[in-house]
């Protein structure tokens, strides 16, 4: 199955500086793949080469089986709401449709209308007029409108209130249900990709971290408290990703696709976000450690 996106050896660089170096990620299609990172780690660096705004430095990269913006068929694969949720404020909502239709021989008008009709607005009124979430909520009919195989979403629900990222992330969600596209998803908010996504990747410093099927990473991962006890001594197949310790009791969070059996442990399920910040957080000890990068079942 063709990957949605593929990176080999993958870099941007600016002057002197590298905005993402040496990164190697593969991203299977037909998943909702979340894409988080603390800042600076690369990742709206990997989606703007991924959609074709940005030339690489080296590397390469492959997107829905093709180069990025390579031409109109595949443009008109990849559909890409930007970190803003861009429109343009002096058009009006209808206007943005009529632009959308006039630039994607693929436009689908029934399922633009039936989104847009979601936003209970006046067609008429213009976008810099419109909140928060009908901005975002249009940007996303005019990425999903052109019928993409691939949706590429750039934190698009960062500056969105509590209710307006539910409605905009639950209206993704029935999409996606609806027409089976991929779709990558880039956000610091872990708890909004534990709701939506069934695969993610963590990307520190232009790495890969973690990646995986998010079943499989809650199903292999626990965290473990008990007397205080020095990592190294732990079996092989438990390998420790983030530990802290008192002078009396040890705390760590655990890989391991094996039961813990040690009574010493008081053994606990984990959530996606401990998973994640851990991966992230340990990542200056893994480097001296040893410690793998982690790649689950897909």
């Amino acid at each position: 199955m063709t990957a949605a996106i593929a990176a080999v050896g993958l870099g941007k660089q600016y002057g002197r500086n590298w905005a993402l170096k040496d990164c190697t990620v593969e991203i299977p299609s037909g998943r909702i793949c979340g894409l988080v990172g603390p800042n600076g780690a690369g990742k709206t660096t990997l989606l703007n080469l991924a959609v074709g705004l940005l030339a690489p430095t080296e590397g390469r990269i492959r997107v829905a089986g093709g180069a990025p913006a390579a031409g109109p068929e595949q443009l008109g694969k990849v559909g890409f709401v930007a970190q803003d949720t861009p429109t343009y404020e002096g058009l009006s909502v209808a206007d943005h449709l009529r632009l959308g239709e006039a630039m994607n021989p693929t436009w689908d008008r029934d399922l633009a209308s039936e989104r847009v009709a979601t936003l209970a607005t006046d067609l008429k009124k213009k976008a810099g007029n419109l909140s928060g979430g009908q901005r975002a909520q249009l940007a996303l009919t005019l990425a999903v409108a052109k019928r993409p195989e691939l949706l590429i979403l750039d934190e698009p629900v960062a500056s969105l209130d509590p209710l307006a990222r539910r409605d905009f992330l639950r209206s993704l969600t029935a999409y996606v249900a609806e027409v089976g596209v991929s779709v990558v998803l880039s956000s610091h908010l872990v708890a909004d990709l534990e709701r939506v996504c069934d695969y993610v990747v963590v990307l520190v410093q232009s790495r890969v971290q973690l990646a995986g099927d998010v079943d499989e990473m809650l199903a292999t991962h626990r965290r473990i408290v008990g007397p205080r006890r020095d990592p190294a001594s732990l079996p092989s197949e438990q390998t420790v990703i983030e530990a802290s310790h008192t002078d009396r009791q040890s705390t760590m969070l655990v890989r391991t696709s094996a039961p813990i059996h040690d009574p010493a442990w008081q053994v606990e399920e984990v959530s996606l976000e401990d998973v994640v910040l851990a991966y992230m957080g340990g990542t200056a000890e893994a480097s001296t450690t040893g410690r793998p990068t982690l790649e689950v079942a897909q």
